[in-house]
């Protein structure tokens, strides 16, 4: 099926903070007059679990070739769909800022009201696996490039823009965002990468607050995926039991490892990520959070009561599996494994943390061993036209709102351009609550179509401003 489409703008006005300015963008799609939450209603509809992105690829390429944008292929197969959608030819080489958002979806988990790939739209929300991660922010990225392929003299610009689509970010292979990377990076010249964050944070960390508060982050923790195995040979019948085998000697040393709280560390960012909270609380709070570090005691046991707050706070570890080949009660294995999900904060030394690791686990016996990990980076600055234009962006569309950086805890695409020195900003700029949060990876993932319209117009305007 080949869709047209005829990018068409007009201004609309919304209520409740969102800037006069805001632009809205409509489509023709399959010659009918269509909208963003239409586009994104048919992008949730071709499911695209990780390794299976190629049709849902071949959709969003031709939403970008049928309205101008130059197409550039970085992979063309499943597991490994990638292209950029630019406005200059990257051949040019132009400095190019770069909007990074990814194809692949977690895998449809439980039955939901409304079906994972249905891209119902109701009550104002569009439902469906990927709603918000990743098909919703990208048609918010689509459309401010799309608006500024329309409305803007790129000719004259210094920069390029481009809109980069990628797969299996959901589950790291090697294709995606790496192989981009690898294989592409001086063609793809990117000045600086925008991709999936935080959101508005009040509405999600509860409490009073004197201004709405958007966040972009700087900085990601790294991933390090640990193996534990352990053998101890012994009589096999379970009816006896030894002083010493394998799983029992496992699970003790588990819990030696888990029972213990990790501990809370701040730097610089988390730092200021609660100073600039501060800045907008009253009384104790406000008081508290300008001071962190004098009162690191108590703050330490309030982030632990958060998990969400925690895994900013610390290194995390986290139990994922224990498994023995073993099927039946009566039989006593030899060996067990188990694997940890560890997620390291930027400074954290990994051999550090894996010695510290053995030694809680009070049992020389066991091997640890790492099966992945990603590279430290350092995190981005703040004193560039990119973080200040993005912050600029997101204060001319919420009025009052203030802008706050901070450290995201888990991994995303943005860590392949990091570890290259570029600059790269993680932020979805719009409200959600934290019932839609919680959606996010599970049922009945969803998305309000006016989220949809104000993170295309924040994104729109930080082009904007980059290109003026």
């Amino acid at each position: 099926m080949k869709f047209r489409f005829l990018i068409l703008f007009f201004v609309c006005h919304i209520s409740s903070g969102f800037s006069q300015k805001s632009t809205y963008s409509y489509l023709e799609l399959d010659s009918e007059t269509t909208s963003l939450e239409v586009l994104l209603q048919k992008y949730i509809q071709i499911p695209s679990v990780s390794g299976e992105e190629k049709e849902a690829g071949e959709f969003l390429k031709t939403v970008c070739k049928e309205n101008g944008l130059i197409i550039t292929d970085f992979g063309t197969e499943n597991g490994n769909y990638n292209f950029a959608a630019s406005l200059q030819p990257l051949e040019l080489g132009k400095p190019n800022i770069v909007f990074l958002n990814h194809i692949d979806v977690v895998m449809e988990g439980e039955s939901s009201k409304y079906g994972p790939y249905s891209g119902k739209i109701e009550n104002g929300h569009v439902y469906g696996r990927g709603a918000i991660d990743n098909k919703g922010a990208a048609v918010m990225q689509l459309g401010a490039v799309l608006q500024a392929h329309k409305l803007m003299n790129k000719a004259e610009s210094n920069y390029n823009v481009t809109f980069l689509s990628v797969s299996c970010e959901e589950n790291q292979c090697k294709g995606g965002a790496n192989f981009v990377v690898q294989n592409y990076l001086d063609l793809l010249n990117p000045v600086v990468v925008i991709g999936e964050g935080p959101s508005e944070l009040s509405s999600i960390l509860g409490g009073e607050f004197n201004h709405d508060v958007f966040g972009i982050s700087l900085a990601h923790k790294r991933t390090l995926w640990l193996n534990l195995k352990l053998n101890i040979e012994t009589a096999g019948h379970a009816s006896i039991t030894p002083h010493h085998y394998a799983n029992k000697d496992m699970v003790k040393a588990l819990d030696n490892l888990i029972s213990k709280k990790q501990k809370i560390i701040f730097n610089d960012i988390n730092v200021e990520f609660l100073k600039s909270l501060g800045e907008h609380k009253k009384g104790i709070e406000k008081l508290v959070l300008s001071h962190p570090k004098f009162f690191k005691p108590f703050l330490s046991k309030q982030i632990r009561a958060h998990p969400e707050l925690a895994a900013i706070y610390s290194n995390t570890l986290t139990l994922t599996n224990v498994y023995s080949d073993n099927k039946t009660y009566n039989k006593i294995p030899n060996s067990i494994e188990a694997y940890l999900d560890c997620r390291l904060l930027p400074e954290t030394d990994e051999v550090e943390f894996i010695k510290d690791i053995k030694k809680r686990l009070k049992n020389d016996s066991i091997s640890v061993n790492i099966t992945e990990q990603t590279a430290r980076t350092f995190p981005s600055g703040k004193q560039n036209i990119y973080y200040q234009n993005l912050k600029k962006a997101i204060k001319l569309n919420y009025a009052g709102a203030e802008v706050i950086s901070l450290i995201m805890p888990n991994l995303n695409d943005l860590g392949v351009f990091r570890e290259k020195g570029i600059p790269c900003y993680a932020t979805i700029p719009v409200y959600f609550s934290r019932d839609e949060v919680e959606t996010i990876h599970n049922v009945d993932e969803n998305i309000s179509i006016k989220s949809l319209y104000q993170g295309t117009q924040v994104y729109y305007d930080f082009i904007e401003l980059m290109l003026e």
